[in-house]
């Protein structure tokens, strides 16, 4: 998951979400919510002399993971490295999800009765911190994608956006674009996340994508383009339920399995 700081893309970004389309905020297949699917992710910022010893980290807590996903504990862990890198960001994160908050919590116990929280590497880590997410927006391809690109954004509601205007922008706008990318191969993995556990003003909502390849993020930014050429509908409501100031965009690249 896609996913230090579980952002989407820059082809949600303003400038292609004022094309998408929204006729009379309806699309022809309705979207309906999923149950709620949680995420874990912890965020690390390291020296560079220790980005090399990355991989054999993750390689440690594989058997956790591996064993989790076949007793149906977690639907989906990975594992990403950033590729924008900024100051105060982190560089390299890891995450599972499980259909349940007590799923993390089991996974997260293993991991700590493991030690392997005091691993050397992490211990080498200039900044750490954790986040959990829920989402009710999402879709995947079962299966692994090893040294994908995860693409992302953040976006921040307005104050006076009305209570459901996520599920309007995702039903509406967001989903279908990405349902049939999905549907066609050009990605692997999609999910709308807002925070579980809040650890920042409430609001905020992540949409990223897990692309194969890097050809496949071209291919993304045209399939856009090619959906929304000539539509206007969806620029003037996302405008009024969303504040564009906080916006930033993510991409990393994944490690990432699926059930």
């Amino acid at each position: 998951m896609t996913k230090q700081c579980r952002v989407f893309s820059a082809v949600l970004a303003l400038g292609v979400i004022a094309g998408l389309a929204l006729p009379a905020l309806a699309q022809s297949q309705e979207v309906k919510e999923k149950p709620r699917m949680y995420t874990y992710v912890a965020l690390w910022s390291l020296p560079r002399a220790q980005w090399g010893d990355w991989v054999k980290n993750e390689e440690a807590d594989q058997k956790i993971l591996q064993d989790a996903m076949a007793k149906g504990t977690l639907v989906g862990y990975g594992d990403d490295v950033n590729l924008v890198h900024q100051p105060e960001a982190p560089t390299h994160d890891d995450w599972f999800q499980s259909m349940s908050m007590a799923g993390l919590m089991n996974v997260l116990d293993q991991f700590y009765k493991s030690g392997s929280t005091q691993s050397p590497l992490e211990l080498a880590a200039t900044k750490h911190w954790d986040n959990i997410y829920v989402s009710r927006y999402y879709n995947w391809h079962a299966g692994a994608v090893k040294d994908g690109y995860s693409y992302g954004s953040s976006y921040k509601l307005k104050e006076d956006a009305p209570e459901d205007a996520l599920d309007t922008l995702a039903k509406n706008a967001i989903v279908p674009v990405l349902e049939k990318m999905l549907a066609n191969g050009t990605i692997s993995e999609y999910e709308i996340d807002s925070e579980a556990v809040h650890t920042d003003a409430p609001g905020t909502f992540w949409i990223f994508y897990l692309a194969p390849n890097a050809d496949a993020l071209d291919k993304v930014n045209q399939a856009i383009r090619d959906e929304v050429k000539g539509n206007q509908l969806i620029g003037p409501a996302f405008d009024s339920m969303v504040d564009f100031k906080p916006h930033r965009d993510y991409l990393a690249r994944t490690n990432g399995t699926y059930k």
